[in-house]
């Protein structure tokens, strides 16, 4: 299973691996995992990864990613085999509601955000709201979701 390391893919090049942040290795460590053709092993993602990083790293990374619901395990003998929990559409979701729930004061940055959005965006989150509505359901945006005031506000209006 040879073919590029997702470190070189993903913008490494071998002498700035040694300084990767969590948050890139984690990034590449999903790619990989999304590359996978079914649930991979550490050891996998170890070797599509370019080998550099210690197996343990690898292992600490997959299972920060396990604790933030980003990946799921299941056993395979001694070990574990990986998989991404959502497309890659939904793991950006999930970082935007991590960041979302480290704000102290959320309805500030969902205006913030939702006043930023482009013409194309604010019709799509319309819609999806919408849609949420007419299910008899309010999107869990937790503390301040469905005041109308926050809602108004966000919209612009």
């Amino acid at each position: 299973m040879g073919g590029t390391p997702f470190g070189t893919a993903l913008g490494g090049d071998g002498r700035d691996r040694a300084r990767r942040g969590q948050g890139q290795l984690e990034a590449q460590v999903l790619a990989a995992l999304h590359h996978a053709p079914g649930p991979a092993t550490a050891a996998w993602v170890q070797e599509r990864l370019g080998g550099d990083l210690a197996y343990t790293t690898v292992m600490t990374i997959l299972s920060r990613l396990h604790a933030k619901g980003a990946v799921t395990r299941e056993r395979a003998g001694r070990a574990y085999a990986w998989t991404p929990a959502a497309d890659e559409a939904g793991l950006a979701a999930l970082r935007m509601r991590r960041v979302l729930d480290g704000e102290p004061d959320r309805d500030a940055v969902l205006t913030s955000f939702v006043s930023a959005l482009s013409a194309h965006d604010e019709e799509v989150l319309r819609g999806l709201l919408a849609r949420a509505e007419d299910h008899g359901r309010a999107p869990d945006a937790g503390p301040g979701a469905g005041r109308a005031d926050t809602s108004d506000e966000a919209r612009g209006g």
